[in-house]
């Protein structure tokens, strides 16, 4: 999948020591349901456990985007915590996001990539090459209550 073009500006990385943690912990706090609740320390453990990207304002470490990946590196993966700092929504940056993972997660030649997709997210998914879950009726899941 060709990547999408970055608005004047903006970069992709693919560096995790550029990785603002508080900033990513803020923008999902500020932006994302699915986080709400989640702890400084929960949110370096998960960085410190996944592939993470961000979106920068060029020459710089002033993160407005961000994106994680969870995989065995091999078969599978789970694309994870997807934000745009709402400051920078509409410009191209989370479609050029998940075109900047997927390029570089290309080598692995992951079997299967999954997301959840928020409401609100699903036509940016969809204008990405995303589809329905195959097969639903097979997944299972076990949550903590």
């Amino acid at each position: 999948m060709a990547s999408s073009a970055l608005p004047a500006g903006y970069e992709f990385s693919a560096d995790p020591g550029r990785i603002d943690v508080p900033r990513v912990l803020h923008l999902l706090l500020e932006s994302a349901g699915w986080a709400q609740g989640r702890s400084l320390e929960a949110q370096r453990a998960i960085t410190s456990a996944s592939r993470n990207y961000g979106i920068y304002f060029e020459g710089t470490d002033d993160q407005v985007g961000y994106a994680r990946i969870v995989t065995d590196g091999v078969t599978f993966a789970w694309f994870a915590d997807v934000i745009v700092d709402p400051a920078h929504r509409g410009r191209g940056l989370g479609t050029a996001l998940i075109d900047g993972v997927l390029e570089d997660l290309a080598p692995l030649d992951l079997k299967r990539i999954v997301l959840k997709a928020s409401p609100d997210g699903r036509p940016l998914y969809e204008r990405s090459g995303w589809t329905t879950l195959e097969g639903p009726e097979d997944w299972m899941e076990r949550r903590r209550r």
